[in-house]
């Protein structure tokens, strides 16, 4: 099986995810600088796995600190989260890998610099493995609500390559069928990075599960001719209300989900919760380089000086989700009591 990212010598372990399913490839980074850069570039993506690397990459930029007292060794380090931080504003579980780092930090008053190095790159390899749990979790109670038989829609990457394994929406498909259940997936291709068609359709046909790739326009026609009986997503943030902000298209097959009486799940770990934002109008939306519109592997699909546009994400309403499945189990409507009691 694939590693999404691991820690080696260290130094921190990632496949390039833009070069899939042509070329498995894997980089390796040696400062906290690269991470960074590797996941503003989306060499990792996928809320859980950008969590990970970011945790790895304040634990990389650590050993590199080079001040021996403590408090220049705190400065230091701030900035080198903060560094980190600023790859990509969407995805919750970036700035929640920061601050579980900057927590070391801060609750270790009594350790020298080494000891806090050594620390710090724990930490980090402690949350590489919980990430694992955390999803086989999900997946043992999101496999519950498939039924065997059924035919899922997913939307987007939420697998082993945007986790640290095994996968959120992905891993309650794993789940079912590790439950013995006969499933099929049906992954649309989610335009404009295709992380259906390059990632989705790759992961599932290398684990041996029945997968079709459709186009992302294909979904309503799907769902009518009653081809699809689910659907499930992972997610980037919830608010506190149960919007999500998922990969843009998510939105659009929930309200056909809806349309066609058709359950809507997001399966999500509790770091993805953002109980400080009532609600999805507050999540800020990613608008990432217009050529990933125009261009299609480095290839020109549309006019030169046409207007672009392109938001990574987009937020589906409380309202259309029909569950979100975390690893303490599934949370339904009303969404905001739901989802903070998850967190007593």
């Amino acid at each position: 099986m694939f590693k999404t990212v691991e820690w080696k010598n260290n130094t921190v372990l990632m496949i390039d995810q833009r070069l899939l399913p042509e070329k498995e490839v894997y980089r390796r980074y040696r400062s906290h600088k690269d991470v960074a850069g590797a996941i503003k570039d989306m060499v990792v993506r996928g809320a859980p796995a950008i969590g990970v690397a970011a945790a790895m990459g304040a634990a990389l930029g650590a050993l590199r600190i080079k001040a021996v007292d403590t408090k220049d060794f705190r400065k230091e380090f701030d900035k080198v989260t903060g560094l980190i931080a600023s790859a990509r504003p969407t995805a919750v579980n970036l700035f929640w890998a920061i601050e579980r780092m900057r927590g070391v930090v801060k609750s270790s008053p009594g350790l020298d610099v080494a000891a806090l190095k050594k620390r710090l790159v724990k930490e980090a390899l402690t949350m590489h493995r919980e990430d694992i749990e955390i999803n086989r979790l999900i997946g043992r109670h999101g496999g519950r609500l498939l039924k065997s038989g059924s035919a899922v829609l997913t939307h987007c990457n939420a697998g082993a390559l945007a986790t640290a394994g095994y996968g959120t929406a992905l891993g309650v498909i794993r789940g079912a069928i590790e439950q013995k259940k006969r499933i099929k997936v049906y992954a649309d291709e989610t335009r404009p990075f295709l992380q259906g068609a390059r990632l989705t359709a790759w992961e599932l046909k290398k684990d041996g599960i029945d997968v079709t790739l459709i186009t992302d326009n294909m979904a309503g026609y799907m769902m009518k001719k009653g081809l699809i009986g689910s659907v499930v997503v992972g997610a980037d943030r919830i608010a506190a209300n149960g919007d999500v902000a998922n990969k843009i298209g998510t939105y659009t097959v929930a309200v056909l989900a809806r349309e066609h009486g058709i359950p809507f799940y997001v399966a999500a770990p509790l770091s993805t919760i953002d109980l400080k934002t009532p609600h999805g109008d507050l999540i800020p939306i990613e608008e990432r380089d217009p050529s990933e519109v125009t261009h299609i592997q480095k290839r020109r699909i549309a006019p030169k000086g046409v207007g672009v546009r392109n938001p990574a994400f987009d937020v589906t309403p409380a309202r259309l989700v029909t569950g979100i499945i975390t690893e303490k189990g599934v949370v339904r409507a009303p969404y905001k009591k739901g989802l903070k009691a998850l967190f007593k």
